[in-house]
């Protein structure tokens, strides 16, 4: 592949327009128009079409457009090395996606033992919904997705689940939501839920039917006064005793120190899950390899 006549594509589509480029590139359009020609001849597919007075890259052309990106991106960066006299070369980069129903807390102590990794990576996370994130995976755009369930067996992804750890649920609550802004006598947990409003994770999430379930087996009857597809937020609304809100126990010292809030009790038998899925069946990558090591003995151990 002529890399001369990717560039110009590239620069077309960043423009907007063929005249655009032209203009920077110091080519007539009919020249630019030619070599692009090329490339989607040498590529088997068109990359361009009209778009109002411009143009826009296809489906085909937006996936060119993602490597010429990371192609051009790495070329700048080695031109900045060489003229700063650095001999490095850069970080390796990582690009992990996470989805949105995944609890932020998590999601960071998931991601963060990477940064430990020889030679340290640069990190690149997107948030997304499952589908989407895994149809990225499939076109190895990602390394890795973490989720709060395993693969979809319907999907036609070819990935593998691996189980990071699970953790027990516990309900929290601001004091001011407590009468005397004391916490349950020991025993009235969770018949002490049915006092209270409740903030209820989003019907997309994993843990809502396992919740839901779990509080029928309790027999309660509870007042849900919201829903949240943003556990951060929910915890946000908790905090201003909007609810009590169900998270993670292994997280209850931070939620409670960052939201101001008590733990109500652990609901026995209610667990969420977390999983990595990621194209290798043995994780050999050595980023997401650390990911998933230390995870499994330093987080999700509750």
């Amino acid at each position: 592949m002529n890399y001369k006549h990717l560039q110009y594509f590239w620069t077309v589509v960043r423009a907007g327009g063929v005249l655009k480029a032209a203009q920077q590139l110091h080519l007539t359009p009919q020249t630019l128009s030619g070599q692009i020609h090329l490339l989607e001849e040498r590529l088997g597919a068109p990359l361009l079409r009209k778009a109002g007075r411009g143009v826009e890259p296809t489906e085909a052309g937006r996936l060119v457009m993602q490597y010429a990106d990371e192609i051009f991106t790495l070329g700048g960066e080695m031109q900045d090395a060489l003229r700063g006299g650095r001999d490095a070369a850069p970080a390796p980069l990582v690009r992990i996606g996470i989805v949105d129903s995944v609890p932020k807390s998590i999601a960071f102590h998931v991601v963060e033992p990477a940064w430990r990794a020889l030679p340290p990576p640069r990190l690149q996370c997107t948030e997304g919904k499952l589908t989407q994130l895994l149809g990225e995976l499939a076109l190895r755009r990602l390394e890795l997705v973490v989720s709060d369930v395993p693969l979809p067996g319907n999907l036609g992804v070819k990935a593998y689940a691996h189980l990071l750890g699970r953790s027990r649920v516990a309900f929290f609550a601001s004091r001011r939501l407590l009468p005397g802004r004391r916490l349950p006598a020991p025993g009235a947990f969770p018949a002490a839920l049915a006092a209270l409003p409740l903030l209820m994770p989003g019907p997309d999430s994993a843990l809502r039917p396992r919740l839901e379930a779990w509080l029928r087996r309790q027999g309660l009857a509870v007042r849900v006064v919201a829903e949240f597809d943003d556990s951060a937020l929910m915890k946000a609304f908790g905090r201003e005793g909007g609810g009590a809100f169900p998270a993670p126990a292994v997280l209850a010292p931070e939620i409670q120190r960052q939201y101001d809030v008590v733990q109500l009790g652990i609901a026995d038998g209610l667990l969420e899950e977390f999983y990595g899925i990621s194209v290798e069946r043995r994780i050999t990558h050595p980023a997401i390899a650390a990911i998933t090591a230390a995870v499994r003995t330093e987080l999700l151990t509750d």
